[in-house]
């Protein structure tokens, strides 16, 4: 092969019209996620881009909406337990997932519907 992939620049969840202080809710105020802004050209469009580390999270709006249930980003988590406790205290709901040999996970939903994935491997 003459080319080679080298790493997700993002990952981009889909969203309805009007979700950006809902996002901004949940991605910056509970998992703690940074917003950057969106090119300008861009902003018309809606949506909203976070970042953690060297990876971002871009949130798009997409007319007609509809959540991905199956489909989903994974985050790599240090200390799960610690992460569980505080998404109990902030009421947000999860459910534990132990069928991936090696690792500790929880599913969850954001705001909008879309399935997330949070594991720490062992």
């Amino acid at each position: 092969m003459a080319f080679t992939l080298k790493k997700i620049d993002h990952v981009q969840l889909a969203a309805p019209k009007e979700c950006e202080e809902a996002a901004r809710e949940f991605f910056a105020g509970v998992l703690g996620l940074v917003e950057v802004e969106k090119p300008e050209e861009l902003k018309k469009r809606g949506g909203v881009w976070f970042e953690f580390g060297t990876f971002q999270l871009h949130i798009g709006v997409e007319e007609p909406f509809l959540p991905a249930k199956k489909a989903h980003p994974a985050f790599v988590v240090e200390n799960i337990e610690e992460l569980k406790t505080y998404l109990s205290e902030k009421q947000v709901a999860f459910t534990s997932d132990d069928n991936l040999p090696g690792a500790s996970r929880i599913h969850l939903f954001d705001p909008f519907g879309n399935r997330l994935e949070f594991l720490e491997w062992q």
